[in-house]
């Protein structure tokens, strides 16, 4: 009885495996035909670079809000229609990209992180030096994203210092959450051993010079951020 009764189950188990590989079969036959049809191929291209247009930078997986295939996005590459900007990532042939484009990249590559520090210096306009890499903050044991492109720099934040201060900005139709200049200063004395002192008492410096942040704020985010006493001397120099 034990032998029938494992001969009986394994002979199911063949049995869905096969349903299974004629069901991928099947599946695999009838995206194909889809592809290759010149109405339904044109039909469904309009629709990916319509949705391209409207997220500003497209992923693989915002094609299931339209119900189409990841097959449609290589012949629009080839056909020059789509241009592949990084890993996973595509915008229409005619967009316009600007200095900020890799931010909007970081924010569709990491939805749950913040532009944060040298990135976040350069968004405001407080340093003329362009970071190689984007920095973004995530909350303290997440995940990091996927080294690609754009490169990436994390920077862990936890609690209110992960979630205050977070300001949205619409970069080529991609909302993009960065850090507000006050919260960006006081970021960049917090990790002063990371991106350097001098570049954390610069920015105190222009952000104050160019009336980019009140003593209220500065003063609130120094609190926060835990560097009240070490940023003090640099900013009583100022006033």
């Amino acid at each position: 009885m034990h032998l029938a009764a494992m001969l009986q189950a394994r002979s199911g188990m063949v049995e869905a495996m096969r349903i299974t590989h004629l069901h991928n079969v099947f599946t695999c036959c009838y995206l194909h035909t889809l592809c290759n049809n010149p109405f339904v191929a044109t039909n469904r291209q309009n629709q990916v670079l319509s949705l391209a247009r409207e997220l500003g930078v497209l992923r693989p997986r915002d094609l299931k809000s339209i119900g189409a295939a990841r097959a449609y996005l290589g012949p629009l590459v080839e056909q020059g229609e789509l241009l592949k900007t990084g890993r996973g990532l595509y915008v229409v042939a005619d967009a316009t990209l600007t200095e900020n484009h890799s931010l909007a990249e970081a924010a569709k590559l990491s939805p749950k992180a913040v532009i944060c520090l040298l990135s976040a210096l350069r968004f405001h306009g407080l340093t003329t030096e362009s970071p190689a890499e984007v920095w973004i903050a995530i909350p303290r044991g997440a995940r990091p994203p996927k080294s690609g492109a754009p490169a990436l720099r994390v920077a862990r934040f936890s609690g209110p210092m992960m979630t205050e201060g977070v300001e949205r900005h619409d970069i080529q139709g991609v909302s993009v959450p960065v850090y507000c200049v006050a919260k960006t200063v006081a970021d960049c004395f917090r990790f002063r051993n990371r991106i350097g002192v001098n570049v954390a008492v610069e920015a105190l410096r222009d952000a104050w010079r160019q009336k980019k942040a009140t003593s209220e704020e500065l003063w609130h985010y120094a609190k926060l951020c835990r560097v009240l006493n070490v940023m003090r001397p640099y900013f009583d120099s100022l006033t």
